[in-house]
């Protein structure tokens, strides 16, 4: 992989149009798998998905210039998957196993095109909506993020000369150097870059992959990000998000049908993949009542991935469920990925070391620490990250729900989500600062 001198790069962002996202494979491999699983088994579904910036007193609208963001999202249609990205998917193994893609999928992905999107200001933000097809606009999730984080970043650094944007790129090579050196000291660790989604830029996160590689040896097993994980020859990473119990969830005719959806999801996910891709991620309606219905074949899958509560005590909780059903937790596999920073990852590591198999996926703070390390920031850093996110809100018309174990989290209509709390029987819980 050829290293670009980025401060050089941003120095030179005032050209017309410099692309954000140039390959349709700059995306996080989670979402491939589950384009192929929709096409496969809800290739008729029409699913909404709009972006929610979570951390309302940064005012994007005010920050990113609106002319500037269409013609990135517009230049993202134009994008399409190359010759050479679409022989790699097919030709290389995954999770150890050959031909995960069917050549009809690698087919789809030949003429495949990022569909329509709605672009609006309201109070200071920006609305932005994809509404379509499944097959279609799951793919907007990772692109329209990346442009909106990365003309975030450019934007703070716009005015800035070559000594202060030297000294920034400096100070935050170091900043993540030094959290690798601590990293270290995990002799066990197995850590892979998961911070596509909320990344200062494209090639930071690459200068970021790059440095965990040489850093942390074979540690570091790989990048949730496909572009980067065949550039760098690193293992893509990923399994399946949110937007699938979400979507089905939504699309569920009563009562008894919500109450099944996130394992209708599970049984169809294991009828298609297997393995290492059989993890389960329980907190999209709280992780209590997922645990608290799931069938037994559940405690047959490899792992979980707790998404929105600490830690520890989200291990915790799973690995007495795993024990209440006489599965011995050595044996299974805990990936931590919902805010995780070097502190939590040497304390987690620690606490459950020997007892249970772990994964970290680190996110934006891997990818996106910028915290003083600008020497003309004011009191206020527009270059520290933002919750932003791109969720699922609507399938055949019918709202889609989030309630997540931390209620900071929870997206829907008021009114959807005092009823999947009673479906679930879902408390409302303790609202948590929203970990980015």
């Amino acid at each position: 992989m050829i290293l670009t001198d980025i401060a050089t790069r941003a120095y030179n962002h005032g050209f017309r149009l410099d692309p954000i996202v140039r390959s349709l494979l700059d995306t996080d491999f989670y979402k491939l798998l589950m384009l192929q699983f929709i096409r496969a088994r809800h290739a008729d579904v029409r699913v909404t998905f709009s972006l929610i910036n979570r951390t309302r007193s940064v005012r994007l609208a005010d920050i990113i210039d609106e002319r500037e963001l269409r013609a990135q999202l517009d230049h993202a249609r134009q994008a399409r998957f190359s010759k050479k990205e679409l022989i790699w998917l097919a030709g290389n193994s995954f999770y150890g196993r050959e031909r995960m893609f069917s050549p009809e999928f690698i087919a789809f992905l030949e003429a495949f095109r990022l569909p329509a999107y709605e672009l609006r200001k309201a109070d200071g933000q920006y609305e932005l909506h994809f509404e379509g097809l499944w097959t279609h606009t799951t793919m907007w999730e990772i692109p329209a993020l990346s442009i909106v984080n990365e003309l975030k970043s450019r934007a703070a650094l716009r005015n800035h000369g070559r000594f202060a944007l030297d000294v920034t790129y400096a100070r935050a090579k170091a900043k993540l150097w030094d959290k690798i050196e601590r990293l270290r000291a995990l002799p066990d660790l197995v850590i892979s870059d998961f911070g596509t989604r909320r990344r200062h830029s494209h090639l930071w996160q690459r200068w970021c992959v790059e440095a965990m590689k040489d850093g942390l040896g074979k540690r570091f097993i790989g990048s949730s990000n496909v572009l980067i994980a065949m550039d760098a020859d690193l293992e893509a990473i990923g399994t399946n998000a949110h937007e699938l119990p979400m979507a089905l969830a939504a699309l569920a005719r009563n009562d008894a049908e919500l109450r099944a959806a996130p394992y209708r999801v599970l049984d169809e996910w294991r009828q298609l993949y297997n393995g290492n891709l059989l993890v389960v991620l329980p907190d999209a309606f709280g992780t209590e009542s997922f645990l608290r219905d799931a069938p037994d074949w559940v405690a047959d899958w490899t792992g979980f991935r707790p998404d929105s509560e600490p830690p520890i005590p989200a291990g915790e909780r799973i690995v007495a469920w795993w024990k209440e059903r006489g599965v011995d937790p050595r044996e299974k596999l805990l990936i931590f990925s919902d805010g995780m920073d070097v502190d939590s990852i040497v304390e987690t590591y620690r606490h459950f070391h020997g007892r249970v198999r772990m994964s970290f996926g680190w996110g934006t703070n891997l990818t996106n620490d910028f915290r003083d390390c600008d020497p003309d920031a004011g009191a206020f850093d527009l270059l520290d990250p933002i919750s932003l996110v791109c969720k699922a809100t609507a399938a055949n018309g019918r709202p889609a729900v989030k309630l997540s174990d931390n209620p900071t989290k929870a997206t829907g209509e008021p009114g959807e989500i005092a009823r999947y709390r009673r479906v679930f029987g879902a408390q409302a819980g303790e609202s948590r600062a929203v970990s980015v």
